[in-house]
């Protein structure tokens, strides 16, 4: 779900865009994003389509607090819809755009890919309810990306394309690839990071049959069976240093860089991945998708993602933020993310410009047209960042990988501290 600069884009929204000329005196509209998705020359075009002057602030949650607080809150705001749609609409930050969707003419509900039902939140169960934002692509972030030349320099067989292998079959796997070279680490086998820990540990669980969160979303259990053999299975991959943890980190910070250059053979890495690999020819050539591992429970594939945009109730603009967000969504910026490959268009009608030039894109599509029956919407609480709650695995983790824990005890630490987080959200959210 990484994005990609978008080139110039030519819409077709001129009749949509207000009278104000961008940057003459009109109407200023600010955004939180990253310079990757709002380059200086896309918002050239976006500011000359919709007739607007944009000015673009870094996505920092500290500084979107502070600019909330103070009254001058963004236009729009990037975010991760699976795991921020209840908190920002518990904290009424964010504004219903029902009636903007049912307006318009880009956006339309049928062609509205179920996926952005993470952006819906009626209050007590996300997926149902308004829609308070988009994503502008996504992936079923538990997928993952393999480098058949890898597999095939180890003498390992290559995992289905069609059926899930087991989180232990994938763990065993990683061991058959990791290469050392003395202490050092030539080849890791298996990075099992994916999006942050706290969300794929919830994704484990949930493949076991489990929940992390309570019915209410109002409590963590990793005690549960289900989310004990989740910790239990990232405990045991974290000591088997068959991938990246808290206790040996990828100093690229993310899982890009050592795949590129061979240094990695697995990353639990969606479609959007895909986006970087078909950049390298020959690379491309060796790679390949694969379903989301189970862990014996509900076959299920989720999105942990859905990047995309909201927009603060307490913008001024309201109405030209919703025209920024409708034609970066539904107008040729959204065509353009499509073609590119870096993830999977939130308009279906959008589907048939995915790219399929190379057979490792051909693959890549199959694969995920075959995962699309196990979409699941991992429901996340709204009393606590996710950031918040991968902190707190990040203080425990290390003495725990590196010590004789168990998942037993170490789940009762974890309960505790990330209940006391989450019984301080729900008094500030009365």
């Amino acid at each position: 779900m990484r994005g990609t600069a978008l080139g110039a884009a030519a819409g077709a929204l001129s009749a949509c865009a207000p009278s104000a000329g961008g940057g003459s005196g009109g109407t200023t509209l600010t955004i939180m994003a990253p310079e990757n998705e709002f380059s200086p020359e896309f918002l050239k075009t976006a500011e000359q389509e919709l007739g607007v002057t944009i000015k673009r602030v870094e996505v920092d949650p500290t500084k979107l607090t502070a600019m909330l607080a103070s009254g001058t809150a963004p236009d729009l705001v990037r975010g991760l819809g699976a795991v921020e749609t209840p908190y920002i609409v518990a904290r009424d930050l964010a504004l219903p755009l029902d009636d903007y969707f049912a307006s318009s003419e880009l956006l339309k509900a049928d062609d509205i890919d179920p996926v952005n039902d993470v952006w819906r939140y009626d209050g007590s169960v996300q997926g149902q309810g308004p829609r308070y934002g988009m994503a502008k692509d996504y992936s079923q972030d538990a997928m993952f990306w393999y480098n058949t030349a890898l597999f095939d320099a180890a003498g390992v067989a290559y995992p289905s394309e069609t059926e899930p292998v087991t989180y232990d079959q994938w763990l065993d796997t990683g061991k058959e690839l990791t290469q050392k070279d003395g202490d050092t680490t030539s080849v890791y086998g298996l990075s099992a990071g994916g999006l942050g820990l706290f969300i794929s540990l919830a994704n484990m669980t949930a493949s076991a049959g489990g929940s992390l969160l309570s019915e209410d979303l109002g409590a963590v259990d990793f005690s549960s069976p289900e989310g004990r053999k989740a910790l239990q299975w990232y405990l045991d991959y974290a000591r088997a240093k068959v991938g990246f943890s808290p206790v040996e980190p990828n100093p690229d910070g993310w899982d890009w860089p050592p795949y590129q250059t061979g240094r990695l053979a697995v990353s639990w890495s969606g479609y959007w991945f895909g986006g970087a690999v078909a950049a390298e020819a020959d690379l491309a050539a060796t790679s390949r998708l694969a379903p989301a591992p189970t862990m014996g429970g509900e076959r299920l594939s989720p999105c942990f993602g859905a990047t995309g945009y909201w927009i603060p109730k307490a913008s001024k603009q309201q109405d030209e933020a919703w025209q920024l967000f409708e034609w970066f969504m539904g107008g040729d910026p959204a065509k353009e993310r499509a073609a590119g490959g870096w993830g999977l268009p939130s308009l279906l009608s959008l589907r048939a410009d995915l790219p399929t030039g190379t057979p490792a894109q051909e693959q890549a599509l199959a694969a995920v047209e075959a995962e699309a029956d196990y979409f699941k919407v991992l429901s996340f609480s709204p009393y606590v960042k996710v950031e918040a709650l991968d902190a707190v695995l990040n203080q425990y983790l290390p003495d725990a990988i590196n010590g004789d824990a168990t998942a037993a005890s170490l789940g009762d630490t974890l309960n505790a501290d990330m209940n006391a987080l989450l019984d301080e959200g729900k008094e500030l959210v009365k």
